[in-house]
C-alpha cells in the first residue's frame, strides 16, 4: 500500500455527528478522537483540567485543544496539569532531565497564553482525585496511552470521581480505539483498515487560544523541589545527541527532511550512515505529534524514500500501540505469538554456545564486538540504531537459557538505558524480535526454532561492522572527556 497516496486523498466519510455532551461551535476535533471513560457526561461549572502525560506539548495537540473547547464553551478557566512520581518503570535521571527540560517549555508556553499549569508531585490517582474535589472541577481530559499502568489508572480515577472523565487519543493519527477493536495479527491486516481511516484523520490543527477566562497567574514552579523529589539513581549520566523540548523536536524534524530523508530508504537500515530520523524521543514524550510530521511530508513529492518512512511512522508505530492496548501482557512469553510459543518451547533445551548474566550484558561483556557496541551506544547517547536493535534483542534470546529470560533482560535495559524506553515501540520491538510478533515463520533451527533469524556474518553483509565498531569507541571517547 502507497501510504502518501492515501494520505493526499480526500475522504468520502461523512463528518460524524458530536454526542450532544460534546457539542460546540469551537474547535473541529473529531468525536472518534474521544472516549467517555466516566458514567457522567454532564459537564459541570468549575475549571477544566487537562491531566498532560504521555503528550507533552502544547502545539498539535488534540487533548489539550478537546480541554479548552469545553472551558471556553462553559466559560471557565484550564489548567493543565502533570504529575510527577519519583520512579517510573526504570527510568533513570536523563530520562527525567529530558522531560524535565521539555516541561520548562511548556510551562513558559501555556504562561504566555494565561494557562495554568501546574506539576504535582505524588501518584497520578491520589493526585488527580485530590485536585478535582478540591478544585471543585468542571470536567477532566487526558491523552492517550495503551500502557496498562497508565489505563489501570484511569480506571481507578473514574471510580474516585463524580465529574466528566475524558480520553483524547492526540497520539495516534487515527485514535487507537476507533482505528481496530482487536489486537490486529500483522501490520497487512492493521494496514488494511488505515487505509480507509487515515484521509479522514490527517487534517490540520487548530492553535491553542490565550485562556480569556483564567482567574489566577500560575504559580512558578520550583524546579530544584522537581529534581529533589525523584527517587533515582542521579549518579549515572550520557552523553545526548539530541536537544529536549517542542522547539528542537520541530528543528529536528526539519533537519531530517533536508538532510537525510532523501536517502532514507537506501540507508535507514545501516548504523553507519545518518540516515534515520532521530525523532523517537520526540514522539516518545509527546513533544512532537506524528500527525504534524505526516503533514509536513505530505507537502512533499512522493517518492520511495517518503513511503518508507511513513509506513514506519504511521503503520507500524500506531499498529504498537494497538498490541499494547489489546494484549496486556506485552512484557510477557504469553503475548508471544501462538507459532512462536510452540517453535521456542520446542527448543528451549537446545545447547547454547554462550550464557551471559543480566551484568554481563549490560557490562556489554559478551564475546560479540558488534553486539558490545550496540549496548554501549544506548548506554552511552540514550539510543541505539534500529537495525541494532532488532541484531541486540535477538542475540539475547541465542545467549539467555531461556525466551522468558531474554525477553526479562531485553526490556530492562532498554527500559533502563533507552529514552523511548517504556514505550509501546520498543516493547513490540522487541516481542518482533523474539517473540514472533506481526512476523512470520522462518527456517527452522538452533534455539530460535522458526524465529527470524539475525547473525554476524548477516550484519557484515548488510553494513561495514568494523567502522559501526569504532564509531560507538569514538562517541565514548567523546563522552569521557
Amino acid at each position: 500500500m502507497n501510504i502518501l497516496k492515501i494520505i493526499k486523498k480526500k475522504s468520502n466519510r461523512p463528518t460524524p455527528k458530536l454526542p450532544p455532551a460534546l457539542k460546540d461551535d469551537y474547535l473541529s476535533i473529531d468525536p472518534h478522537r474521544i472516549r467517555l471513560l466516566s458514567k457522567t457526561d454532564i459537564i459541570k461549572k468549575g475549571p477544566i483540567v487537562y491531566w498532560m502525560s504521555r503528550d507533552q506539548r502544547v502545539a498539535d495537540n488534540w487533548a489539550l485543544l478537546y480541554a479548552q473547547k469545553i472551558a471556553f464553551e462553559i466559560k471557565q478557566p484550564l489548567c493543565v496539569v502533570f504529575c510527577l512520581i519519583p520512579s517510573f518503570l526504570g527510568a533513570q535521571l536523563w530520562h527525567y532531565d529530558f522531560m524535565l527540560q521539555g516541561m520548562r517549555e511548556i510551562e513558559a508556553t501555556l504562561t504566555k497564553l494565561h494557562i495554568c499549569f501546574e506539576i504535582v508531585m505524588e501518584d497520578p490517582v491520589q493526585a488527580i482525585t485530590t485536585y478535582v474535589k478540591k478544585n471543585d472541577i468542571g470536567a477532566l481530559v487526558t491523552d492517550f496511552s495503551p500502557l496498562t499502568i497508565v489505563q489501570t489508572w484511569k480506571k481507578k480515577i473514574k471510580k474516585s470521581i463524580k465529574v466528566p472523565f475524558f480520553e483524547v487519543d492526540a497520539h495516534n493519527i487515527v485514535p487507537c480505539f476507533f482505528a481496530s477493536d482487536k489486537q490486529e495479527y500483522s501490520a497487512y491486516t492493521f494496514r488494511h483498515k488505515m487505509e480507509k481511516l487515515i484521509p479522514h484523520f490527517l487534517t490540520e490543527f487548530p492553535s491553542v487560544q490565550e485562556d480569556k477566562y483564567a482567574h489566577e497567574k500560575s504559580k512558578k514552579i520550583n524546579w530544584q523541589n522537581i529534581y529533589n523529589f525523584l527517587k533515582i539513581d542521579k549518579s549515572i549520566e550520557f552523553f545526548s545527541l539530541c536537544t529536549s523540548g517542542e522547539k528542537a523536536a520541530q528543528k529536528a524534524l526539519q533537519d531530517f527532511i533536508k538532510k537525510r530523508l532523501n536517502v532514507y530508504q537506501q540507508y535507514h537500515n545501516d548504523p553507519t550512515k545518518d540516515a534515520q530520523s532521530n525523532l523517537s524521543p520526540y514522539l516518545h514524550l509527546g513533544q512532537l505529534s506524528a500527525q504534524r510530521i505526516a503533514l509536513e511530508i505530505k507537502k512533499l513529492r512522493q517518492d520511495k524514500n517518503t513511503q518508507a518512512f511513513l509506513e514506519e511512522l504511521i503503520i507500524r508505530k500506531e499498529l504498537s500501540d494497538n498490541f499494547c492496548f489489546y494484549n496486556k501482557k506485552y512484557t510477557s512469553t504469553t503475548s508471544f505469538s501462538l507459532w512462536a510459543k510452540k517453535t521456542l518451547k520446542k527448543h528451549t533445551k537446545d545447547k547454547r554456545e554462550y550464557l551471559y548474566t543480566l551484568k554481563q550484558f549490560e557490562d556489554a561483556h559478551t564475546h560479540d564486538p558488534l553486539w558490545n557496541a550496540a549496548q554501549k551506544e544506548m548506554m552511552i547517547t540514550g539510543k541505539m540504531h534500529g537495525f541494532m536493535r532488532m541484531y541486540w534483542a535477538k542475540k539475547i534470546l541465542e545467549w539467555t537459557k531461556s525466551p522468558k529470560e531474554a525477553l526479562k533482560i531485553a526490556v530492562y535495559l532498554n527500559d533502563k538505558y533507552s529514552l523511548d524506553g517504556r514505550d509501546p515501540n520498543g516493547y513490540v520491538g522487541i516481542l518482533w524480535s523474539v517473540g514472533g510478533i506481526h512476523d512470520r515463520a522462518f527456517k527452522e533451527r538452533k534455539i530460535f526454532g522458526k524465529i527470524r533469524y539475525m547473525n554476524y556474518d548477516g550484519c557484515k553483509r548488510k553494513f561495514d561492522v568494523d567502522l559501526y565498531i569504532k564509531m560507538i569507541e569514538n562517541l565514548k571517547k567523546v563522552k569521557n572527556k
